[in-house]
């Protein structure tokens, strides 16, 4: 259930009131969500089929949430698959028993079966979101998630008139299960995308999509918070809207120095929260979304959705409801080209944390684990005698460290707090097993095959980590946007080519680098993030491009407890899900 906005202002008002008069906070959240996994019927480009919602809803619901709330969500699986549910960038600390990542945290909950989550919000302040953790089921099962501030706070920029999500993701005629499965069968690249999409609707440019084109009403002179999910399951994306500039305020539910641009690059995972200034002629323009990618040997979805921002008032030349090709203002803006690398990283390397008294950092500056680790496109020799649909007749893989990860037959974290052996081994390494020229164009076919494992790294509580993630040209090399559950990290290095131990770490950033869940490695360059190892339990670091995570690209991440009761895993829920 979630509450009607009058409710929610409501509900605000008398919060204002209580701290007001007894000094007593309270929470703007709904305590419990009702999530029914079910199948439902959409019709998108000509065509109907049924997909997998969270209640009939296609973008599923929105969760709302106050900074430190602790909610709970029912989750109901009435679909005909396995499903679990993950809540991307909540932090749970001290508790992944509701993370969500499939084998890795729990079982899957089974059809018929139901998981009550809980989530605590702890550091977030922003946009996160949730989506289906288990094979490819968040092609439609993802929605959003809002931290508002605690109440007697405010943002750190100026109220906003309204808010808005806008999710980004892509859609697929044929049932997504089919892609899967027939990916898993030819060992090749799976069928792209026929449309991306803007909350849902694939807008103009597709055929039989103009009626349901999302539009986002605005009046002159306003103020609008454009909360931006990346949901797209295999694509970084460029965005923009026509003649108006994007600030950029946060990023992945944390708060950074203004960065106003002319469009924003956000990958398979990411969020962005983003002003809108409404500054010009009353009019329609267009926003658009469209691929960015690298691949040399990839074949992408080429296609661009759009929404309109639609000015309140009257104006010439206006555009139909049905019709949005008349208005000379909704032509499309410019967005940089489809592999334009230095555009991409232009963007993302001019956002910077905050860090002021009120949102402070903390950059760990002395490091005792570092770590190096290689993610590569990889492949394996065919397994019949049929050539597969791979390079030269192989099968698709992936790796971290030349390790491509299998995913055990019980949750990972259940065998890890039960002291169960034999389910994983704790030797994924702080170095690649080779050292090699990895962004070389000629490299040997021998590099190209992993080797299979479920090997995870374990770490001392409160250790501090350093990983250095070094994209290869193997199969070509690509953009790897790469994502850690239970942790933000600081970005506080990129570059292309390989990195070089005694000169990149000399221009890091430690006084403002920006604070995500989701940071883009570029092709064939490296990135370094930072953190502190104070979150214990279980938790997944791999590629968001769901392709690469399905072939391998993933480890394991094991904080152990500390000392101290409050540093311990807490004791796991009655209801998880068996296998």
């Amino acid at each position: 259930m979630i509450l009607p906005k009058k409710s929610l202002i409501l509900i605000q008002i008398l919060c204002f009131l209580a701290l007001y008069f007894h000094h007593q906070p309270c929470s703007l959240a709904i305590d419990e969500y009702e999530f029914v996994v079910k199948e439902a019927t959409y019709t998108r480009l000509c065509s109907a089929k049924k997909i997998l919602t969270v209640n009939g809803q296609f973008p599923g619901p929105t969760i709302e949430a106050q900074h430190g709330d602790t909610i709970y969500v029912n989750v109901y699986n009435q679909g005909k698959q396995n499903i679990t549910i993950h809540w991307h960038g909540v932090l749970q600390p001290r508790y992944p028993w509701a993370d969500g990542p499939e084998y890795i945290t729990q079982c899957p909950i089974k059809p018929g079966g139901r998981f009550r989550q809980k989530i605590i919000f702890s550091t977030e302040e922003g946009t996160l979101w949730w989506h289906a953790h288990s094979d490819w089921s968040r092609a439609t099962v993802y929605g959003a998630i809002i931290i508002h501030p605690k109440v007697g706070t405010r943002y750190p920029f100026p109220k906003p008139d309204a808010e808005v999500p806008i999710i980004l993701g892509e859609w697929w005629k044929e049932d997504i299960t089919k892609v899967l499965q027939q990916m898993h069968d030819t060992g090749g690249d799976p069928n792209i995308s026929d449309a991306f999409t803007i909350n849902g609707q694939p807008g103009d440019l597709y055929p039989c999509s103009k009626q349901g084109t999302f539009k986002l009403t605005v009046d002159r002179g306003k103020t609008y918070l454009l909360r931006l999910i990346n949901a797209a399951m295999n694509i970084i994306l460029f965005f923009a809207i026509k003649k108006h500039n994007l600030t950029v305020v946060g990023v992945d539910a944390g708060y950074t120095k203004p960065l106003s641009s002319e469009y924003v690059t956000i990958s398979p995972g990411q969020t962005i929260d983003a002003l809108l200034s409404a500054n010009q002629k009353p009019d329609l323009y267009y926003m658009v979304a469209r691929a960015y990618s690298t691949g040399s040997n990839h074949h992408f979805d080429n296609t661009t959705t759009t929404a309109i921002v639609q000015y309140k008032g009257k104006y010439s030349n206006p555009t139909s409801s049905s019709s949005s090709s008349s208005s000379s203002s909704s032509s499309l803006p410019s967005l940089p080209f489809y592999n334009d690398t230095n555009a991409a990283f232009s963007f993302l390397g001019g956002l910077k944390s905050l860090a002021d008294k009120k949102h402070p950092i903390d950059v760990p500056l002395h490091i005792r684990n570092r770590i190096f680790t290689t993610i590569s496109v990889n492949s394996f020799p065919c397994q019949d005698n049929n050539n597969c649909a791979g390079p030269n007749g192989t099968r698709f893989a992936a790796s971290m460290s030349n390790i491509s990860f299998v995913n055990p037959s019980t949750a990972l974290l259940q065998a890890y707090y039960q002291h169960t052996n034999g389910v994983y081994g704790d030797n994924f390494p702080d170095m690649p097993p080779f050292l090699f020229n990895f962004t070389d164009i000629f490299l040997p076919l021998n590099l190209e095959t992993p080797k299979r494992g479920t090997e995870v790294m374990v770490l001392d509580y409160n250790t501090t980590v350093e990983i250095v993630l070094q994209g290869t040209a193997l199969m070509g090399g690509i953009d790897h946007p790469i994502h850690l559950h239970g942790y933000n990290f600081y970005i506080v290095g990129f570059g292309l080519g390989n990195f070089d131990i005694y000169k990149d770490p000399l221009k890091y950033n430690l006084k403002d680098p920006p604070l995500r869940n989701t940071v883009s490695v570029p092709i064939n360059g490296w990135v370094t993030v930072r953190f502190k190892a104070d979150n214990p339990g279980v938790w997944l670091l791999h590629c968001h491009i769901d392709r690469h995570m399905t072939w391998g690209m993933k480890t394991v991440f094991i904080v152990k407890d500390g000392d101290q009761p409050e540093e311990r895993l807490l004791p796991p829920p009655p209801d998880m899900p068996r296998c």
